[in-house]
């Protein structure tokens, strides 16, 4: 019996030592998880950025997204990361705007998906009851806030769902309560219905004017870019973590749930084919004279000044240089006033990229649909219909000294306020000709009831005026050429602040008088943070930028340390400014800024002032809801 029990016991023991002489597999590592997904805003962020750090906020991988199609790939550095994982996409979308997303695995497994995009963006901040980009920034500090995160998530995915209800219908989804906006294994952005669920509505985070935390949902095909579901995100996270908790009770809208363009989304999944079109039009080496017969652009009128025969030019410019189009992402509708549910001209955009798959241009343009045709495409380019480009976007304004401290000379600084652009200018054919003037002035009605006159100046775009009927200014060349600021026009109240304020552009062009109208798409901001306003990397008091360099013409200059703590943001313009001190119009040079990946310019152009002159260098910058950021640097004589 002893014998027995002793052979029991050895017996048992080898078992649980995992045998005799072949070692003990206990002790070799188990296979660390997988995590895959596609990063898209309904177009695929490409070449983006992805990072990824567990329920302890600590890093457990990184990986690039694909150049085409946003999908991402990668083995974690961890057999055993902590749950929940937290996911961050950084990159440029289709119309080439910075994004910031984010999305989550509430539960590790051995082979994981997390899909990135606004919708699973909005997923997480309602999970977190704020906005997810500061609490990855503090992932290492914030493990009881991803715990809650994890708890919240399945129940902020359903409450979601409920605000794009009736897109959900239209998009033909018989069981929506089925669809995991977070793991969808069938998911790719090519206008499928879960691609264009995401591309039929805006998703923003904003701040209310208690500065409360919010999320807004709205129908992207409407004229006025209405946030017509807003929540509360501390209010729904409360509710979501509660065992029977009611988010519902977390919207401050009318609205409890966003409208659809119905007609329109039945339509729109065939729109990848006019890409694939264009590309192999491309590919088949056609010159301008064959793209203008092509059925694609046959019924093209212009987008705001741009002509038929210049899109032509455009394509016929890719095909020599061997370019080919990304999927296209919808970004509005064109119409003055969209029939109910649908939207004739529907505004678009696509990344073009070389061979080596870099991309190096953002094509933006409108598109219809012809149900009829049966031989051709039924979308094609149509443009806007119209003969300039006319926006307003909130500003925000911080001038600096050489050394890159803040000018007290300037006040208020920062400044904030409105960036009017008319277009002025179209560019002449041949392109050694000056630009071809379009217009002289024109009038800008304020949302509050005020006027505001505007004038040609030899530049771009029309410039304030202070007299009325004005039709040949002297431009500054920085900021006060388009900005309508706050402290320096009393006209401006809260009502013109606000998104979907309401400007109305008046004008004669070609004889005929338009009339313009353009939407804010979000607040002004009230206080911006100094950190937000781009800045240059090696200025200091011992390092000031000096007036000679920025006039040699060899200077190089580079954002990188600004870009990185702020890749919501992206550079767009970079100029120096040359004004003579005696009085005078300035020289503006301006230096083509390379897209996002690139952190670094030289501006070539040099400049050989006559007599004494104050050389500025001007950067701007937007965000992806169309704030404009802009900075002015004084160079040191």
């Amino acid at each position: 019996m002893l014998y027995r029990l002793a052979l029991v016991c050895l017996t048992l023991c080898l078992a649980s030592c995992g045998g005799g002489g072949g070692g003990s597999d206990a002790s070799k590592p188990a296979t660390p998880p997988t995590l895959r997904g596609v990063a898209a805003t309904g177009a695929p962020l490409v070449n983006a950025a992805v990072s990824i750090v567990d329920g302890q906020g600590k890093s457990v991988g990184t990986a690039t997204t694909h150049p085409t199609d946003g999908s991402y790939s990668l083995t974690l550095n961890t057999t055993s990361p902590a749950a929940p994982l937290f996911v961050q996409v950084r990159g440029m979308d289709a119309t080439g705007a910075p994004q910031v997303l984010h999305s989550t695995v509430p539960t590790v497994s051995a082979a994981m998906v997390a899909h990135v995009t606004p919708l699973t963006n909005a997923v997480v901040a309602l999970a977190l009851g704020t906005e997810p980009a500061p609490v990855f920034a503090a992932a290492s500090s914030s493990g009881s806030q991803l715990a809650q995160m994890a708890t919240a998530t399945p129940a902020a995915a359903s409450f979601l769902k409920t605000l794009v209800k009736n897109q959900l219908t239209d998009l033909k989804f018989t069981d929506p309560t089925a669809l995991d906006l977070l793991a969808d294994a069938s998911f790719a952005a090519n206008k499928g219905a879960h691609d264009l669920l995401i591309e039929s509505v805006r998703v923003d985070l904003a701040r209310s004017s208690r500065n409360l935390p919010l999320l807004q949902i709205g129908n992207k095909f409407l004229a006025v870019p209405t946030a017509e579901v807003v929540v509360d995100l501390g209010t729904a996270q409360t509710e979501l973590l509660k065992a029977s908790g009611t988010p519902a009770n977390a919207i401050t809208s009318t609205l409890k749930a966003a409208t659809s363009a119905t007609t329109l989304l039945g339509n729109l999944p065939g729109l990848d084919d006019l890409g694939a079109a264009l590309n192999q039009l491309i590919a088949q080496g056609r010159n301008v004279s064959a793209i203008l017969g092509n059925a694609l652009v046959a019924g093209y009128d212009k987008h705001d000044g741009r002509s038929k025969t210049d899109v032509a030019g455009i394509l016929s410019t890719y095909t020599s240089a061997n370019r080919q189009f990304g999927r296209f992402q919808l970004v509005g509708c064109a119409d003055d006033a969209p029939a109910s549910g649908n939207c004739a001209k529907v505004l678009v955009s696509a990344l073009v990229s070389d061979a080596s798959g870099a991309v190096v241009d953002v094509f933006a343009d409108a598109v219809s649909y012809n149900k009829s045709a049966t031989t051709t495409n039924k979308w094609n380019l149509i443009g806007n219909g119209k003969k300039l480009a006319f926006g307003v976007s909130p500003l925000a304004f911080l001038a600096l000294g050489a050394d890159g401290s803040t000018n007290s000379a300037v006040s208020p600084n920062p400044g904030i306020g409105l960036q009017v652009e008319i277009q002025a200018q179209t560019p002449d054919p041949i392109p050694t000709n000056p630009p071809i003037q379009l217009l002289t002035s024109a009038t800008l009605q304020m949302p509050g009831g005020f006027s505001i006159p505007f004038g040609y100046c030899n530049r771009p775009n029309l410039c304030v005026s202070s007299t009325t009927g004005a039709t040949s200014l002297i431009p500054t060349g920085g900021v006060g050429d388009v900005a309508i600021q706050r402290a320096a026009v009393g006209w401006i109240g809260t009502v013109d602040s606000v998104r979907a304020a309401r400007f109305i552009a008046n004008y004669t062009i070609a004889g005929a008088t338009e009339t313009r109208t353009a939407y804010l798409r979000a607040d002004v901001l009230g206080d911006p943070a100094v950190a937000r306003f781009p800045t240059l990397d090696g200025i200091s008091t011992g390092a000031p930028l000096l007036a000679g360099n920025l006039q040699s013409g060899t200077l190089a200059i580079n954002w990188s340390t600004w870009a990185a703590a702020n890749p919501d943001l992206r550079l767009i313009e970079v100029k120096r400014v040359f004004t003579p001190t005696a009085g005078g119009a300035p020289t503006v040079l301006d230096t083509a800024v390379p897209l996002p990946g690139k952190t670094a310019v030289t501006l070539t152009t040099s400049y050989t002032p006559v007599g004494a002159v104050t050389s500025e260098l001007w950067l701007q910058a937007m965000d992806n809801q169309g704030r404009r950021f802009h900075t002015r640097y004084t160079g040191k004589p």
